[in-house]
């Protein structure tokens, strides 16, 4: 099964299937391209295969906001139509309708 078409899109609004965080996609890699020490800090139990896209988000959850990468595997659609928090959204993206961010054009300076 060829796994490196993409399920998710920039702009998403995605959860994470076990952890209690949510976020936008900013950036898609088709396999995994992050350092094997960031790798090998992933318990072996839920370690996901590397060769599926992984997601960049703009992340949050109850307390704080931040950026993860997280495996295609463990993520959701986020329905929920909520905004995500993060402070870089508004420098990335603007709000588009039904819960999809869209990418701004380039910034002119």
């Amino acid at each position: 099964m060829k796994h490196n078409q993409a399920k998710f899109g920039i702009g998403q609004v995605v959860k994470h299937r076990v952890y209690p965080f949510r976020g936008v996609i900013f950036d898609v890699d088709p396999t995994f391209a992050n350092t094997e020490e960031w790798w090998n800090a992933i318990p072996e139990a839920v370690r996901p295969s590397k060769d599926q896209p992984f997601y960049h988000l703009l992340a949050e959850n109850s307390e704080t906001q931040y950026t993860a990468y997280v495996s295609e595997q463990n993520l959701l659609a986020d329905d929920s139509g909520e905004p995500v928090r993060h402070p870089q959204i508004d420098e990335m993206f603007e709000k588009a309708k039904g819960g999809v961010y869209k990418l701004r054009g380039p910034v002119r300076h």
